[in-house]
């Protein structure tokens, strides 16, 4: 009896050891792309010779639009509001000379899709960015407390990731090439008190990036100006099915992986984090 226990002890602790070993090989590719560009300067063009990014009148859409357009590739931006999409279209054809192509198009309804893809035909896209995101408020609040806007967030956060993919992964997989990069969050990773209906539909998940979604935090070494992260995160596109995008976040992901989540549920530490986006947003 006594043999076979420490048997089972030992098979254990190896197994243990297996798990932090493959999170180790995990990180440290993490610290060699962030230190060496190893991902060639073609490899993105050579998906095809256009971009398409839901949600690109600003922050993180807007960054990936200009951030794709400098690496020689078109983009076709789709977002709701003309007006952002005509003065980014304009900025990035000046100052990229790539061609730009706009749809507005509200991806709270579902009835947009058939219009969005009469608008794509004859492109040869290579690369599809879902990142187009709805936060019902930036200030955590309890599911039942929700603005009444369910609907709204499930087509925004759930539905324009399927059907996007939908449209476009057919002719990716008719010329067997393409990427597809889905922006979900952080909060997605875990279990996160007072952000349930965000974090359930936005299952590369970042953390804190300074958007007008997330009323301009103020940056610092974890928050990222949506063009920061952007530039990392496409380092980081073969890495794996899943990454937070840059290196900062990913050592937050790892930590808060140990923290118990009886600390995250506490009232002390959702009063502090409360007090903490006031104090590092525009919020009044």
């Amino acid at each position: 009896m006594g043999v076979a226990l420490e048997q089972f002890f030992i098979f254990v602790g190896l197994l243990v050891c297996l798990v932090y070993l493959v999170k180790w090989v995990r990180f440290s590719r993490y610290i060699l792309r962030y230190f060496w560009k190893v991902l060639p300067k073609s490899f993105l063009k050579s998906m095809g010779q256009w971009a398409v990014i839901t949600g690109a009148g600003d922050g993180i859409g807007k960054a990936y639009s200009f951030e794709l357009a400098r690496r020689g590739l078109n983009v076709v931006l789709i977002s709701r509001t003309l007006k952002k999409l005509q003065a980014a279209a304009a900025e990035i054809e000046c100052t990229t000379g790539s061609s730009v192509k706009i749809i507005q198009a509200d991806f709270t309804k579902d009835n947009i899709y058939e219009y969005i893809r009469e608008k794509l035909k004859g492109l040869e896209i290579g690369i599809l960015v879902n990142n187009v995101g709805m936060l019902p408020n930036l200030l955590p609040s309890h599911f039942l407390d929700t603005p009444d806007e369910i609907q709204n967030v499930i087509h925004c956060n759930i539905t324009s990731v399927v059907k996007m993919t939908q449209l476009i992964l057919k002719h990716m997989e008719s010329r067997q090439k393409g990427l597809i990069l889905n922006i979900s969050s952080g909060v997605a990773l875990f279990p996160w008190p007072l952000y349930s209906m965000y974090s359930a539909s936005k299952v590369l998940t970042p953390y804190a990036v300074s958007t007008p979604m997330t009323k301009h935090l103020h940056t610092n070494m974890v928050t990222k100006t949506a063009d920061e992260f952007v530039q990392e995160s496409l380092n980081y596109v073969t890495i794996g099915d899943e990454t937070c995008g840059c290196l900062t976040h990913e050592l937050l992901r790892s930590f808060l992986s140990l923290v118990p989540s009886w600390v995250l549920y506490s009232s002390a530490f959702q009063k502090k984090y409360m007090e903490y986006l006031k104090h590092n947003s525009n919020i009044k």
